[in-house]
């Protein structure tokens, strides 16, 4: 299992800080990327978000995944490797 979680479905005005508020309730956040729109800037709605460790990422999944945030519910699963 992979720390590095992906976090979908998410709200277009969701800004970093917002996500990793969320995910700091869980534990340590190292790091949160929302993917955004090349030339307008705006966000794809999905994004990824790195805890501490494993353990925390699994507990991530476990109480985030399919949470409601600003009236969405989100998918949160561990992120694929690039390829």
């Amino acid at each position: 299992m992979g720390k590095n979680l992906y976090v979908g479905n998410l709200p277009f005005s969701t800004e970093e800080d917002d996500l990793k508020g969320l995910f700091a309730e869980i534990g340590t956040v190292d790091s949160v990327k929302i993917v955004r729109e090349r030339f307008s800037g705006k966000s794809r709605g999905f994004g990824f978000v790195e805890m501490a460790t494993d353990e925390l990422a699994e507990e991530a999944i476990k109480k985030l995944n399919g949470y409601s945030f600003d009236g969405r519910s989100l998918r949160v699963d561990k992120a694929k490797d690039k390829k």
